[in-house]
């Protein structure tokens, strides 16, 4: 039997290249899983995909092509950002579930450009951001953990509840993408 003591010991320290990259390459999984989702509702004739892709909850909310690209721009931000690199400005010219995958696409093979040495000390670098015309400074760990990570998923999830709201048959398991990978491997009996 294994000690809480002993399994502390054989897992390695959280990273910023874990804590940044690999939350945002799932949140992306999972924003692609349910753009492939919303194709499939579209293709049914459920809806008519400009309706979809210009969607609000609210009147003053952003449409849901909105919520895929903001959660586009924070995670390479968040990324760049840490990693000191300048950030790529993306267009926000999407108007389509198919251009929004590409989105997603690009950004995800911009993030797994990073690797984890360039993170390495990140979480002592400085970052400023504009933030609706108003200058905010960080150390990287609290951009990380207080903007850039709750930003991000606050866009997944908005974009989430757009598509339940507009009728997809989505469930938690949609959103939280590794979790059930990781419960049917479990299930098939790999990995216990």
């Amino acid at each position: 039997m294994t000690s809480a003591a002993q399994m502390a010991e054989e897992i390695a320290p959280l990273s910023v290249y874990d804590a940044s990259v690999c939350e945002f390459l799932s949140g992306l999984d999972a924003l692609r899983g349910l753009l492939t989702r919303a194709e499939e509702f579209v293709a049914l004739g459920r809806m008519v995909e400009h309706d979809l892709v210009e969607f609000r909850l609210a009147p003053d909310m952003d449409p849901f092509r909105s919520q895929i690209q903001r959660a586009s721009d924070t995670a390479k931000g968040g990324v760049m950002g840490l990693a000191g690199r300048k950030v790529p400005r993306f267009e926000d010219t999407e108007a389509t579930l198919g251009e929004l995958r590409q989105r997603i696409d690009v950004t995800v093979e911009l993030l797994q450009s990073i690797s984890p040495i360039e993170l390495a000390g990140s979480e002592a670098r400085i970052i400023k951001i504009n933030l609706r015309r108003r200058w905010i400074t960080f150390d990287g760990r609290s951009y990380l953990l207080e903007f850039a990570l709750p930003n991000f998923f606050f866009h997944v999830t908005i974009a989430y509840a757009i598509l339940r709201h507009k009728g997809l048959n989505i469930g938690k398991l949609d959103y939280l993408v590794r979790v059930g990978e990781r419960r049917s491997t479990l299930k098939d009996g790999i990995g216990v």
